[in-house]
């Protein structure tokens, strides 16, 4: 179930920098788009499809107490129903779904690496830029 009054600001509204206040529902089923598909391109060569497509459908099946129009749907529609549902209700159950998922995520393999692995997919603003050099760990 997700965690409700989680004190991390990243996760108060996943969508704050995609969907900003006042977007409409056409531009919360956008970045909900936008989203899964890097989501998916970050978790698939880890957990494979089908490992993403699980967290999806137990992240909608728990948002689904809350939102109950969600309960109905397959994934596949999830981005076309958000995009007519009143902005407001659209935005409150995105949220909800991509904290779902996150915090799902984070049960099954950290909250370290769930981080790492969505950090640019949560705040765009936060991806570093690429040098073509891996990554080292400091030396202690």
């Amino acid at each position: 179930m997700p965690l409700e009054g989680t004190s991390r600001p990243a996760l108060t509204a996943p969508l704050s920098e995609r969907a900003p206040q006042g977007a409409s529902a056409a531009q919360i089923a956008a970045a909900l788009g936008s989203m899964a598909i890097e989501i998916d391109a970050a978790l698939t060569p880890i957990i494979g499809p089908r490992g993403v497509m699980a967290l999806w459908q137990r992240s909608l099946h728990l948002t689904a107490a809350a939102h109950p129009w969600l309960a109905a749907l397959d994934l596949l529609l999830l981005a076309k129903a958000v995009g007519q549902r009143d902005a407001g209700d659209a935005a409150a159950a995105v949220n909800a779904l991509l904290r779902a998922f996150h915090e799902l995520l984070a049960s099954l393999i950290g909250e370290s690496l769930t981080e790492r692995l969505l950090r640019t997919v949560w705040s765009p603003s936060l991806a570093l830029p690429t040098s073509g050099l891996p990554a080292q760990d400091p030396t202690p």
